[in-house]
């Protein structure tokens, strides 16, 4: 559709790619100028970090901050003990109370590098739903909520849609979850008057649910807005690589890492990502997603850059560069390359150099790294690797040594 948008944040929502649909763009677009309002995405805390695929939400949160509003960041500390069955084959594995607080903790710190939580009309709220749904009564829940559901309505939305035409079981447990982030909605509007719920776009019929439930429960005025389910142009699943996901806790996944994944994206996605990851002039972006040739490596380069920059500091971006051009383009080993560290117990009479491998992170199981090495592609201090059995012992690993995958990834394996 063609709309003109008022509001800084709708503008920014639909100039830089971020927007799929909005349950009603000239409503939002008024409410938002009315001083700063209150919008909210949720996350089930289902591991200790987000990973990439969830980037693209929290670029929607602080956008909405830095447009003059207040982001609501509200973790899933009651749903995750359900789990959310929108377009899964299965039912998610349960979690324990502990493991949903630790994971809680782990998330909060990925917020903190992109969302300000300080005491002021447009700081950021951090709140978990099991405030809300750990002390519900069910009886009173299905009298007072539960008659607002039509289950007709409810099995007709694609998620539920696409999993029964597929006759895979829906458990009634996974079936509550949609009416438990739809409460969620109205709580968050009764409690803190907020006005927007925005997710991905598998998650419009639960957005649509809370709007509705808002609206016949209090007569709120409430909206949703939607962003697109990535895929990078070769159609994989945004947040996934080779080597597994790609976490936004240093913990899990370096900043060499992180930066490395950015650096590597493909030619054709550079602009979109430019646009959507940072915060670079929306023309700006544009010219350099147009490059063409090798002067599209400058552009991947700032990518790379200014995203590690947003999540772990432009100390550690600039780090980042500064090992890959040692790296690469001198053939040296770089400071900081993602390590293995063995102790002389690991390492015994000897360890195979498909297991280094494994273990480093360059590949996923001992069967791909063979392959690897059979087709070429495995280096072992920047000489090719042919020997699939090849053994390395302590007095080998004494001093680090290089594997390389491929031309861009590499990792350092050394003794403790």
């Amino acid at each position: 559709m063609t709309y003109h948008p008022k509001s800084d944040f709708v503008s920014v929502m639909m100039e830089r790619g971020f927007l799929a649909d909005c349950t009603d763009y000239q409503g939002l677009d008024e409410a938002l100028m009315g001083g700063a309002k209150p919008g909210y995405i949720g996350f089930d805390a289902t591991a200790r970090s987000l990973h990439v695929g969830s980037l693209i939400q929290i670029m929607m949160l602080r956008w909405l901050q830095k447009t003059g509003h207040k982001p609501i960041t509200l973790m899933g500390g009651g749903t995750t003990k359900v789990g959310d069955p929108s377009f899964r084959a299965d039912e998610r594995p349960l979690l324990s109370a502990e493991a949903i607080d630790d994971n809680i903790a782990g998330i909060k710190r990925v917020f903190s590098a992109y969302i300000d939580y300080s005491d002021t009309p447009t700081g950021a709220l951090m709140l978990n739903n099991a405030e809300w749904l750990d002390d519900l009564n069910y009886l009173d829940f299905l009298r007072d909520i539960g008659r607002h559901f039509s289950i007709n309505r409810m099995l007709s939305f694609e998620s539920v849609k696409s999993r029964l035409d597929r006759e895979q079981s829906l458990s009634f447990l996974e079936f509550n979850y949609m009416i438990l982030q739809a409460y969620d909605f109205l709580e968050l509007h009764r409690r803190y008057g907020c006005v927007l719920q925005m997710g991905g776009s598998d998650q419009w019929g639960n957005i649509v649910n809370g709007i509705d439930l808002t609206r016949r429960v209090i007569d709120g005025e409430v909206y949703g807005l939607t962003s697109p389910l990535l895929t990078t142009s070769d159609g994989k699943k945004m947040g996934k690589s080779q080597s597994g996901a790609i976490w936004l806790d240093a913990d899990m996944l370096s900043p060499y890492e992180f930066w490395q994944f950015w650096r590597n994206t493909s030619d054709a996605d550079v602009g979109r990502f430019l646009k959507l990851y940072t915060e670079l002039p929306v023309d700006e972006c544009e010219r350099l997603g147009a490059l063409a040739g090798a002067e599209i490596n400058t552009a991947k380069i700032m990518l790379a850059n200014e995203v590690t920059g947003l999540l772990h500091g432009p100390q550690a971006a600039a780090a980042a560069e500064a090992t890959a051009r040692e790296v690469f383009e001198k053939g040296g080993v770089g400071d900081d390359l993602p390590t293995l560290t063995l102790s002389a117990q690991d390492i015994g009479d000897g360890v195979s150099v498909v297991q280094l491998i494994v273990k480093s992170g360059l590949a996923a199981s001992g069967k791909e790294a063979k392959r690897l090495i059979a087709e070429n592609g495995a280096r072992l201090d920047d000489a090719p690797l042919t020997n699939a059995g090849l053994m390395l012992d302590q007095e080998a690993l004494r001093t680090p040594v290089k594997l390389s995958a491929g031309k861009k990834r590499h990792a350092l394996v050394q003794l403790g």
